[in-house]
């Protein structure tokens, strides 16, 4: 998801309060604002620095936490410890941006005012409505616009400081496929043997004799360019002969060891060997060999869902109830013949409202579990009912499924994504302690 983006769900949220944030006093953190009532609001908190953590900043920032968490129908935590877990965030923010000073990351005026005019195309609103809105809500315009530079300068400073210096070594995805693809060892070769199975009577020298004398004959007919399957299917007595004693690919491990032993030094394929068993001669065939990982991954059919939705946000404007209600309304009037696009591009608050809601091609794992959930049980043409996901609330048309043919190249570059994805989650987070850490904190105990 690119900055603007985030900051589009963001701003949405910070909209989407409504007069809950004219609210939050008495109703979501009274017993805290009242025991405090008595505090000065520019009393010190805590130093960070040469930077300072006001009361007035942590009980704003507390209230609006509170706020978050009750939407999502969870307990608050005693206040001192919540005050407390607040302040922690506050302080790693000052050390971010005290780095972000001291490298000289700069945001511009325009870049500001050009996010926030994203925030408010996303919002259906022109920025003067969005001010308009934040100011009858009674929310500081400026302070909304300050965390705007800070989301962007944050981002910045990640690209730069973390983002940039995450690396992954081929190796590392050569390990990574070769897990999704069941390897549990390192070697990822496979091997193509074909055989053919010559049995005789223990004891019996004369047809021993006989075996390894045709066992003979057949690798030197082999070896001089005669088909191999042909002469399995004419000799071979066994179970594969009639499909040219082909083994198929195998992995070491998987070939029966006295093959292994014979074809393990084979530098390239075409070689034949003669060789004997309890009971048996074979003539074993070196056909070839191949990266199994890619055999197995590479060439994988993948199915793609061609969709597109409509996504609406909960607000003190549109409740859940509503927002639900009229998504409802929008599928009736498309199953009645109406143009799903038309709908999208009027209620949508996603960026792709402008092409009608529609998201493209969309393979397992590009979206969120609970949207692809969705979408996966929708027949060709179907509409969802109204769902909800950790981005608000959709219904989503399926267009078109196909099946592609996952090509290397592809392969590797969602296997580099994924690892760093796993790699950045973590180095973000120790990036962040690193700089709270590494900052001089004085926290003024006794006001907590």
């Amino acid at each position: 998801m690119t900055t603007i983006t985030k900051l589009a769900f963001v701003a949405a949220g910070i909209v989407a309060m409504g007069s809950a944030m004219a609210q939050q006093i008495t109703e979501t953190v009274t017993p805290a604002v009242s025991q405090s009532a008595a505090r000065p609001l520019d009393r010190i908190i805590a130093v960070v620095n040469r930077d300072v953590i006001t009361e007035f900043e942590l009980q704003t920032r507390v209230h609006q936490a509170a706020l978050n968490l009750r939407r999502q129908n969870i307990e608050l935590p005693p206040m001192p410890e919540m005050r407390a877990q607040v302040l922690d965030r506050l302080i790693t923010e000052k050390a971010v941006q005290q780095r972000a000073k001291e490298i000289g990351i700069r945001v511009d005026e325009q870049m500001v005012s050009a996010a926030i005019e994203q925030i408010a195309r996303n919002n259906q609103l022109t920025p003067e409505q969005l001010r308009e809105r934040i100011a009858a809500e009674g929310l500081s315009f400026s302070a909304f616009r300050s965390q705007v530079r800070e989301e962007i300068t944050l981002q910045r400073l990640r690209e730069r400081e973390v983002d940039s210096k995450i690396t992954i070594p081929e190796s590392e995805i050569d390990a990574y496929l070769a897990d999704k693809a069941g390897f549990a060892g390192g070697d990822t070769t496979q091997y193509q043997v074909q055989h053919v199975m010559l049995p005789f009577t223990e004891g019996d020298r004369d047809a021993e004799r006989e075996a390894e004398n045709r066992a003979k004959d057949i690798q030197k007919r082999a070896q001089k360019g005669e088909d191999f399957g042909k002469l399995a299917a004419a000799y071979s007595k066994a179970e594969d002969a009639l499909s040219g004693g082909d083994l198929g690919w195998k992995e070491a491990q998987e070939l029966p060891t006295v093959f292994w032993e014979a074809i393990r030094d084979d530098g390239a394929a075409g070689k034949v060997h003669v060789l004997r068993t309890d009971g048996a001669w074979h003539v074993v065939k070196f056909a070839g060999k191949r990266n199994g990982v890619q055999a197995k991954l590479a060439g994988a059919p993948v199915q793609q869902t061609h969709v597109r939705h409509i996504l609406m946000l909960i607000s003190e404007l549109t409740p859940e109830h509503k927002v639900i209600s009229q998504l409802g309304e929008i599928r009736s009037k498309v199953l009645a013949g109406e143009d799903f696009a038309k709908y999208a591009r009027l209620a949508s608050v996603d960026s792709s409202a402008t092409r009608g809601g529609d998201l493209g091609w969309i393979t397992a794992g590009d979206a969120d579990p609970e949207f692809e959930t969705q979408m996966n049980a929708l027949q060709i043409g179907d509409i969802s009912e109204p769902f909800r996901t950790r981005y608000g609330y959709h219904i989503v048309q399926v267009l078109e499924r196909r099946t592609e043919t996952m090509d290397e190249k592809r392969t590797r570059l969602e296997a580099r994504q994924a690892l760093r994805g796993k790699k950045l989650a973590e180095a973000v987070q120790n990036w962040m302690r690193e700089l709270h850490d590494k900052a001089y904190v004085e926290i003024r105990r006794e006001y907590l």
